[in-house]
């Protein structure tokens, strides 16, 4: 009898093991089906930036929103914190670092004062569109100048482009950089761009962009360095008397996230939010591209005198800056010798 037992029980063990070995490989097998395509976790990320809803900036993070929810089959959503909801530039890249927001959209101005190297966007008259911009974007000095920011473990994702860096004065035409002389200008405070204005005669004023509109009412200040995109979208036209569209520099924001958290996420998430947002910068390009003269139409017709200033009145200043800032750093100096014509 004690032999039939100890028989029964050697049966009942193997198809324990048996079993328990099925379980695992049938474990193993929805653990590598969940990582495939279209059946990886949901998430909803989260997106920063400081522009209002009616800028460019935003209208492409609405796009990218898109894009992910599409090409994820709505697995990957994105919430959306629009025009400093979340605080200042500064606010959003710690928010970033501590992983509480996943992407920020913060302007290459600011990024600059981080990360000099970014200070090469902003070679005056560099390019003469928004297109040719959008193909230095692609270069590998680009993307170089992308990677200074992981040693602050941060991710630099892309380019985004809004208009060109216009000049918007209260009540004096600007024609030369003579004219320029003392003006007080708010410019954003980047080395580079003030430097470039410094080297007109002007006294650049970094001025929080909430406190433009009535700084240049009151005269606070003569004028600003802006985009039309946001001359229109915060009506500066109430307030100011001329435009010149000189296009003297692009306006790129950067796509930054946490470097160990992006590089943490699945690869097929990873593809998803690169596809993405390649698809809404080339929709952002295309359609501001096309808005250049309807903007200019619409602030002639809120009573702005818009004009332009050849780039060869700043021939001097041009010179002065890419001698100045090729010695700062020789990533500045090959983007400079790449896209100086």
């Amino acid at each position: 009898m004690s032999k039939w037992v100890r028989i029964i029980s050697l049966c009942a063990i193997l198809t324990l093991i048996l079993f328990a070995a099925g379980c695992g490989n049938s474990k193993e097998k929805t653990t590598g089906s969940s990582s495939g395509n279209k059946s990886g976790e949901k998430q909803t990320f989260k997106l920063a930036h400081i522009t209002p809803t009616d800028h460019m900036w935003h209208k492409a993070a609405e796009k990218f929103g898109e894009e992910l929810k599409s090409r994820s089959d709505g697995r990957l959503e994105l919430e959306i914190y629009p025009a400093s909801q979340l605080g200042t530039e500064a606010d959003m890249v710690q928010q970033i670092e501590s992983g509480s927001i996943d992407f920020g959209l913060i302007t290459a101005a600011y990024l600059s004062a981080r990360a000099p190297e970014f200070a090469a966007w902003f070679m005056p008259y560099g390019f003469t569109t928004l297109e040719e911009a959008n193909e230095a974007r692609k270069s590998d000095i680009s993307k170089k100048i992308l990677s200074s920011l992981e040693e602050q473990g941060l991710k630099g994702l892309d380019y985004l482009f809004a208009g060109q860096r216009v000049m918007i004065f209260k009540d004096k035409q600007v024609k030369t950089p003579a004219d320029m002389n003392g003006l007080k200008l708010r410019v954003t405070p980047s080395p580079p761009m003030q430097d470039f204005y410094r080297s007109t005669g002007a006294a650049p004023e970094g001025l929080p962009l909430p406190e433009v509109y009535a700084a240049i009412q009151t005269g606070v200040i003569d004028g600003m360095d802006m985009d039309l995109d946001a001359t229109i979208t915060n009506k500066y036209y109430e307030v100011a008397k001329y435009g010149a569209v000189t296009n003297h520099m692009v306006w790129p924001s950067v796509v930054i996230a946490n470097q160990s958290k992006f590089e943490g996420m699945p690869e097929e998430d990873r593809k998803i939010v690169t596809d993405s947002l390649e698809a809404a910068i080339e929709f952002a390009v295309t359609t501001r591209s096309a808005q250049e003269e309807e903007f200019k139409n619409e602030l002639s017709e809120n009573g702005m005198e818009i004009y332009e200033i050849s780039p060869k009145e700043f021939k001097k200043q041009i010179d002065e800056f890419d001698q100045i800032y090729s010695e700062k750093s020789p990533l500045i100096k090959e983007f400079i010798k790449t896209y100086r014509k």
